[in-house]
C-alpha cells in the first residue's frame, strides 16, 4: 500500500509540474493535481510515521486548498 500512495503522489506532481510548464491555461488543474500529490503523500507520510514528511505535505494540501478556495470565490 505505501508504494502505491508514493506512486500515485509522484503520478500527481510530475503531471501538476507539466501542466503548469506547458498548460498554465488549464489552471486550476494545476492545484487539483497538487492537492492529490500532496494527499497521497501526507496518506503515506502518516502511515510511516515520517513526521517532517507530515508537516511539508500538510502543509502543501493546505496551500493548496487555500489556492482553490481563491480562484472559486
Amino acid at each position: 500500500m505505501n508504494n502505491i500512495l508514493q506512486w500515485l503522489g509522484t503520478a500527481c506532481l510530475i503531471s501538476m509540474y507539466l501542466v503548469m510548464s506547458f498548460r498554465p491555461e488549464l489552471h486550476p488543474l494545476n492545484i487539483i493535481l497538487g492537492l492529490g500529490g500532496g494527499s497521497f503523500y501526507l496518506a503515506w507520510s502518516w502511515r510511516t510515521h515520517n513526521r517532517p514528511q507530515i508537516l511539508v505535505n500538510a502543509a502543501g494540501v493546505l496551500v493548496c486548498l487555500m489556492g482553490l478556495w481563491r480562484y472559486y470565490y
